[in-house]
């Protein structure tokens, strides 16, 4: 694969690049072997890396969290049991920081969002070529193993919690009860044009922003990951300036690696607490 990769542009370009399956110019479906096939697909296109590994992540945490579930024990806990009761009381604990009503629904949700996007995010600290290098050893063009950097993830997860957002909005103060909220907020009857344009705009912008500030960090992460691996390539000889820079990358990796380790945590935690709190919003009644 390296042979291939001629030049740092062709080298970012390919680790950007998701395994797309679509429609291909000659009418064809099947999976992209270069990017401007990729874009060429349009919007009933899949990335394929995208699915399996969110797919892979989301039956992995069931697993282990299950696994606990049946072993769980009264007596001296296994390192698994406390990891799990840990997780399960700082995840309680923040949602009845953020939310104020009741809802059966809203805890579970709140531990499945933080560990699932924790868990995407989590695979940006694996080496960056070793996936790619695997994936074209087994005949694939492209495989991108964060979920976290494609878009169109992070847009499908805000708009999952943006339609839970619209049913609970309607199911605690009724559809008359939504809509004078959407028209009457915050100038009253005459100003109902500018309150839709304001709590409409306020409204949309929830699942943007919360799938664009996901995405946002996750990819430059990613990115900057790329740019110091093509540090390491520059090392061609065994001379004082490439010596110098191949050490050079070796401590920005481990340094952006250990700094990175707090982005993967608090991206996820920001992404579960916005969805408690958007909830909560939706559960109560504005006069």
């Amino acid at each position: 694969m390296s042979s291939e990769l001629h030049t740092s542009a062709e080298y970012i370009k390919h680790h950007l690049q998701n395994l797309t399956y679509g429609r291909l110019p000659d009418g064809v479906w099947g999976v992209a072997r270069t990017p401007e096939e990729a874009r060429g697909m349009g919007f009933w296109s899949l990335n394929l890396d995208t699915v399996l590994m969110s797919l892979v992540l989301g039956v992995v945490l069931m697993l282990v969290f299950r696994s606990a579930a049946k072993t769980i024990s009264a007596g001296v806990p296994s390192g698994m049991q406390n990891f799990c009761e840990w997780a399960v009381e700082f995840v309680d604990s923040s949602v009845r920081g953020s939310f104020s009503a009741k809802s059966n629904l809203i805890a579970p949700l709140a531990l499945t969002i933080f560990f699932w996007v924790f868990s995407m995010n989590l695979m940006d600290l694996l080496p960056i070529d070793y996936v790619p290098l695997l994936a074209h050893e087994l005949g694939l063009p492209f495989f991108k193993v964060v979920p976290s950097t494609d878009p169109n993830a992070t847009f499908g997860m805000a708009i999952g919690v943006f339609l839970l957002v619209l049913y609970y909005s309607v199911k605690m103060k009724g559809l008359g009860g939504f809509v004078g909220e959407l028209t009457l907020q915050p100038f009253g009857k005459w100003g109902m044009p500018v309150n839709l344009l304001l709590e409409g705009v306020n409204l949309i912008a929830k699942p943007i922003s919360l799938a664009l500030r996901l995405f946002g960090n996750m990819y430059a992460g990613e990115m900057i990951f790329i740019l110091i691996a093509l540090m390491g390539g520059a090392w061609a000889g065994m001379t004082l300036g490439s010596t110098a820079l191949y050490g050079s990358q070796i401590l920005l990796s481990l340094g952006w690696a250990i700094f990175h380790i707090l982005i993967v945590t608090l991206q996820a935690f920001i992404f579960m607490t916005l969805t408690v709190v958007y909830l909560d919003m939706a559960h109560q009644e504005h006069h």
